[in-house]
Order: structure tokens, then C-alpha cells, then sequence
């Protein structure tokens, strides 16, 4: 008989039906016997689960100590500008949402990449002369997490590398080890308020280079780039032929005396993957909206790229079509006045939180100009009896129930970053109880006396 025959069976008064039998050479048509396998159980999580390490959740978890049970713990690590209730988003961006709730237009699949109409809306949102977008360049995501996974997940392979800001957001090493790509850190400098030392990035480029990550604004920083330095970068990216991931979910989050440049409205030769999404200038992280927005005058990234992306989107389906379906709302109908309140409440609290933090002798924080956040410096030889940056958040917690998150978990030992988004009042008292924690622990370094006149 043909090994690949299919044989019609008739079985007399029974329905008919069709009984398919394929035969495969050299397979046992025995049920249940497999050649050498001794059947048992054994149930292992996958490597690609085995290499996902979050270093945040690490260090945080491992952290056992207690709040003062006498002080109420004011939280300064949360990442999220909803959970104090201060910062609401607008109601056209909520009555967006009911819209399209009511319309019952949004109940089912959309495409993975998004609804043709969404897309149009954000690009013709973004689009600009410099830096020209149609729907085909953008893709809709779960977040913009996801947007920064599908574009790892796109442009390297296992083996390969990237390069990542140090510190820098501990997800792209997260997603990146997980998918077995390499990570390499370039550095940050505090001194130049976080611009990059371009020739120690450089200098990290091999064959193996994959992408670029930018991340501006920056978080943990809270800096951001000149259009002059973002050039520079640029430079590098086209003398070495390196594609970039522009992270710019906190793009427009500038304060008043500086500026946001998209990355991508400076250079046609380089071609960019920016990612963004509603989580934060919109203040509502927890509806899971991002997208990508492909750059590619040059055509370097071609079809296989783009191609690439779709495939890859069509993992999990796209995001949510409901907030896909309020985007045209939420994108032209937000009033310009509710950016413009959402940062003169940051800057306040930033400029609060700087000067508070700056009058305390062994703290050196480092002024933001735009994002939710604000790294401060700890001069460690002046604290001596904290090994690190997570030793001395962890007891500033036991003492004065104030969180704040080690940068270690940033790579950037002996600083930690404090988020600006809570109440004015409780940053106030957060600063105060800082000052205090200071002063008992503070010691004059050796051979320098006049500290302890400060």
C-alpha cells in the first residue's frame, strides 16, 4: 500500500463517515510506544522564562525591612502618574473612551497592526516635513513596552547585541537577555546632565551591533537631549551603520526652558523605530496604547523590516479597541491647556524637590529638565556606614517610611531616583524626612573638616 494512501472505511449502517489513515514509514501505528522514551513527567520552565529577569523586581523584593510604623509611607519609586489621584487625565480623553464604548463599533478583532483609521490618526498626529508618516509606518501595540519589544524582537537576532543607556530603563535588558540577545551599557554623564559619552558608545560598536537605544526624555533621568548632542548621536549611528530604537514615550514632557526634538525630524540617512504611547502624556499608562512609528527615508530597513513587524504584532493580536477607537478624540480634541498644567505641575515639584534635596550636605541631585523624574547623587563616603545605594534607601524606608528606588536597579550604583508626580505636600514632607535621615547619618569625610561647618 502507499505509505501516504487515505483509505475511505465503510462501515455499514453507521453514517458515513470519512476514517483517515495516514501511514508514515518507519512510524509505529501503535498508540502510546515511543522508542526510547521511558514516559515520566518532567515539566521545566522554558530558557526564554529562565533568562526574563527584571532587576527592579529583585532588588525590591528583596528588600525585608518595614516602614516606620510611625510615619506614613510616602512611596517616591512608582513610576505611574495615576496612583495619588492628583494628576487625572483630561475629561476629553475619558468622554473619548465612552464614545466609543457607546458607539459598539470597537467589540471586535482589528487588525494586529491596528484599525487603518487609527493608525491615519496617529500619524497625521506625528507627521511633520522633516520627518514625514503615512499608516503604513505605524504600528498600534499593547503599550509602549510592547512597541520596544516587537522592535528588539525585529532588528536582532540571539547572539547579537545592543546598546542601552546606563543608567538607562531596566526593561530593554529585561526583554533583550530574554530573547537572548546581549546587552551592552553606555554611559551616562551626571556631570553633563546625562548627555551620553559618545566616545565610549563608539567605542562598543562591533559586527555584532544590532540597534541603538536613545531614550529621551530620559527615564531615570529626567534629562533631555539638545538638538545639537542628538545630532552627534545621530553621527555615530550613520558613521557605523547602526539603526536606532528611539524610546520616546515621555516625548513633549519637557519643561519651559527646554525643547523636545524628535529624534527622527534630524537625520534622513538614519533609520529610526521610535515608540510611543498614552501612558504618560496622557497620563493613562494602565489603557495599554502605544505604537511604533517607522522612519525610513532611505530605505534601508525595506520591506523585510516592516514585514517583519506585522508578523511579529500578530502575536497577540494588537491592542486594545476600544482606546483604538477613541484615538482620534483623545489626539485632536485634548486641549492644549492640559499639557500645559500637567508640566507646570512637574517643573513646580521638580524645582521643589531640587532645591530641598540640593541643601542637603551628601546629596547631590542632578537637575531634570523634562519626564517625571530626578536622580539624586549620594556621596557615600559621607554615610560609611551603608555599603550602597540600596542599603541606604532600604534603611531611609525602616526610618522614614520614604521609598525611593536604588539606581542600582538603573546599573548606576550610589545614586536613586525620586519620582515628581506626587502631591506637592507629601514631596514636601518626603524631602523633609530625606533631610533628617541625612543629618544622623552624616559624617565629615576624612581630612576634610570643613564639611561639618555646612
Amino acid at each position: 500500500m502507499d505509505p501516504y494512501m487515505i483509505q475511505l472505511h465503510d462501515h455499514g449502517n453507521l453514517p458515513s463517515v470519512l476514517d483517515v489513515h495516514v501511514n508514515i514509514p518507519g512510524r509505529s501505528s501503535v498508540p502510546g510506544k515511543m522508542k526510547g522514551r521511558k514516559a515520566r513527567w518532567s515539566v521545566r520552565p522554558s530558557d526564554m522564562s529562565n533568562k526574563t529577569f527584571n532587576p527592579i523586581r529583585a532588588i525590591v523584593d528583596s528588600m525585608k525591612v518595614k516602614p516606620n510604623p510611625n510615619k506614613t509611607m510616602i512611596a517616591l519609586s512608582i513610576g505611574d502618574p495615576t496612583v495619588f489621584g492628583n494628576l487625572p487625565t483630561d475629561p476629553e480623553v475619558t468622554q473619548a473612551i465612552k464614545d466609543a464604548l457607546d458607539s459598539g463599533k470597537y467589540n471586535g478583532y482589528a487588525p494586529s497592526t491596528g484599525y487603518l483609521s487609527s493608525r491615519e490618526e496617529v500619524a497625521s498626529y506625528y507627521h511633520c516635513p522633516e520627518a514625514p508618516l503615512e499608516a503604513k509606518d505605524v504600528i498600534l501595540t499593547s503599550g509602549c513596552s510592547q512597541a520596544i519589544e516587537l522592535c528588539l524582537a525585529v532588528l536582532a537576532n540571539p547572539g547579537q547585541n545592543i546598546l542601552v543607556p546606563r543608567p538607562g530603563f531596566s526593561l530593554y535588558r529585561t526583554l533583550a537577555e530574554s530573547m537572548g540577545i546581549e546587552v551592552k551599557p553606555y554611559n551616562l554623564l551626571p556631570e553633563k546632565f546625562w548627555e551620553i559619552d559618545l566616545k565610549q558608545l563608539e567605542s562598543l560598536i562591533d559586527e555584532k551591533t544590532a540597534c541603538l537605544v536613545v531614550n529621551n526624555p530620559s527615564n531615570p533621568c529626567g534629562s533631555v537631549f539638545s538638538r545639537s548632542h542628538l545630532q552627534k548621536i545621530l553621527a555615530v549611528a550613520a558613521r557605523q551603520c547602526v539603526p536606532i530604537l528611539a524610546d520616546e514615550i515621555y516625548g513633549g514632557m519637557v519643561f519651559s526652558d527646554s525643547k523636545f526634538e524628535p529624534l527622527a525630524t534630524l537625520s534622513s540617512n538614519v533609520p529610526i523605530l521610535s515608540c510611543g504611547g498614552l501612558a504618560k502624556r496622557w497620563l493613562v499608562p494602565g489603557w495599554r496604547m502605544g505604537w511604533i512609528l517607522i522612519h525610513d527615508r532611505r530605505d534601508i530597513f525595506g520591506n523585510e523590516i516592516r514585514d517583519g513587524l506585522v508578523k511579529l504584532s500578530q502575536r497577540i493580536l494588537g491592542p486594545c479597541t476600544l482606546v483604538q477607537g477613541a484615538l482620534k478624540s483623545i489626539l485632536h480634541r485634548t486641549p492644549q491647556e492640559f499639557y500645559h498644567n500637567t508640566l507646570s505641575f512637574l517643573k513646580s515639584n521638580a524645582d521643589l524637590c531640587y532645591g530641598a534635596l540640593a541643601a542637603i550636605p551628601g546629596l547631590r541631585p542632578i537637575r531634570p529638565s523634562g519626564a517625571m523624574y530626578l536622580m539624586v547623587g549620594i556621596e557615600m563616603e559621607h554615610f560609611p556606614e551603608f555599603e550602597n545605594d540600596v542599603e541606604f534607601t532600604e534603611q531611609l524606608v525602616a526610618e522614614q517610611s520614604v521609598h525611593c528606588l536604588p539606581a542600582t536597579c538603573f546599573e548606576y550604583p550610589n545614586f536613586f531616583r525620586v519620582v515628581i508626580t506626587i502631591p506637592e505636600v507629601m514631596l514636601l514632607e518626603a524631602c523633609s524626612r530625606i533631610q533628617e535621615f541625612c543629618d544622623q547619618h552624616y559624617h565629615c569625610a576624612e581630612g576634610s573638616p570643613e564639611e561639618c561647618d555646612k
